[in-house]
């Protein structure tokens, strides 16, 4: 199978003034087609310093796909950096020009001068016109593939990528197979907990297993190479059906799923519902609710959850269980979740409470974690410690 290599452009990314998501989008069409991504590079708005990690992945990888850098500017380098990478010079493509100015003319106005820039591409690639944008892109031969320029706007590269990009790598390498992935989302356990089940699946090689930590959930990704889609995932069902045998109820859902929206599900099966008060989390609880709710369109006002409120911070535990008592009987829910979190310069600790009728519990999770990922962890824990409650009068 063919190989890829992503190379963003911008000095802007650099600088962090906007999130590069072309790459994450790039990769997974990628993956559906059956290339294999090795590696991401991101490159200021310098021609040397593009063209150096150009020729390094065109070294390494059968396909190398760009985003930025096509504009009318001074500072748009990559057709420039593309041809020094391959050794040639640029053209003028009267052709693109053409097509230039006639999206302009759908605009009515007329192209800038500068404009002209963007109808000159390495000599002999094979242009890619954009009917969405004024920013043509173009694939440069090497001797493995091709080098391929797409605009850094993600709705044109987006179009282009899908309309040219991907018959173009479907003739090239006569590809024939796609690579599925399936994530299983797990809470209450962590890395090496899950890791310490179902080490030995991760040293297959079709499927694969993988594993992504993050603050109180951890992923479990199965990725499959295979002919078709459907061939795929009859290779992955199988693994995900041992996984899930062996994680049991540590897995909460799926793909899109969230730890939020699972909860709720449980909830709404046992026909309760969820009030919450949480301080010190930026309405991080209630909104992962509330987004989870809207989600659902079997939800609504009268939804498992019932609302949620943010106090300000330094609550202890038992301010924060006699709010949250106040504030489930106030909303008329069935059970009440409390989370406050306490920062301080040695320490930074998740006070947790669970109200219902009959009782009220506690608990009191350190954080040893970057602060940064103490809200999200204290959120997952306490949304999990919910699920579980939720799964245990279940099976009672």
């Amino acid at each position: 199978m063919p190989s890829a290599e992503i190379v963003t452009i911008g000095t802007e990314i650099l600088l962090g003034e906007i999130v590069d998501t072309n790459a994450s989008h790039i990769a997974r069409t990628l993956r559906a087609c059956g290339v294999d991504v090795f590696r991401t590079t991101s490159v200021g708005d310098n021609v040397a310093r593009i063209a150096d990690a150009l020729r390094e992945a065109a070294a390494r990888a059968d396909v190398v796909i760009t985003t930025g850098g096509l504009g009318p500017t001074v500072d748009d380098p990559t057709r420039e950096a593309v041809a020094r990478a391959v050794g040639v010079d640029t053209e003028f493509r009267p052709e693109l020009w053409d097509e230039i100015r006639a999206v302009f003319a759908r605009y009515g106005t007329p192209p800038a001068e500068n404009n002209r820039r963007q109808a000159f591409v390495p000599c002999g690639a094979e242009a890619i016109a954009n009917p969405v944008g004024t920013a043509p892109g173009f694939i440069a031969p090497t001797g493995r593939g091709g080098i391929v320029a797409l605009p850094g706007v993600p709705r044109e590269m987006e179009h282009l990528l899908a309309e040219a990009v991907v018959p173009w790598l479907r003739a090239r390498f006569g590809l024939t197979h796609t690579i599925v992935v399936r994530v299983l989302r797990t809470a209450g356990a962590g890395e090496s907990a899950i890791d310490a089940r179902i080490g030995d699946l991760e040293h297959r090689v079709n499927p694969t297993v993988g594993l992504a930590a993050h603050a109180g959930q951890v992923d479990v990704r199965i990725a499959a190479k295979a002919a078709s889609e459907a061939d795929a995932a009859a290779l992955i069902a199988p693994v995900e059906a041992d996984l899930r045998a062996r994680l049991g109820d540590w897995v909460f859902g799926a793909d899109g799923d969230t730890l939020a929206g699972a909860v709720l599900k449980r909830l709404a099966a046992r026909r309760q519902t969820l009030a919450v008060v949480e301080a010190g989390l930026g309405g991080r609880l209630a909104g992962a609710l509330g987004d989870a709710a809207s989600a659902d369109p079997g939800s609504g006002a009268s939804g498992p959850f019932a609302g949620g409120e943010v106090r300000p911070g330094g609550l202890d535990a038992e301010g924060l269980a006699a709010w949250t008592a106040a504030y489930r009987t106030g909303c008329g829910a069935d059970i009440g979740l409390g989370i406050a979190l306490e920062t301080a310069p040695e320490r930074v600790v998740a006070r947790l409470c669970l109200v219902t009728p009959t009782s009220t519990e506690h608990r009191e999770r350190s954080h040893g974690g970057h602060p940064r990922m103490a809200a999200g962890r204290a959120v997952n824990l306490g949304l999990d410690w919910v699920r579980q409650l939720a799964a245990a009068d279940r099976a009672g």
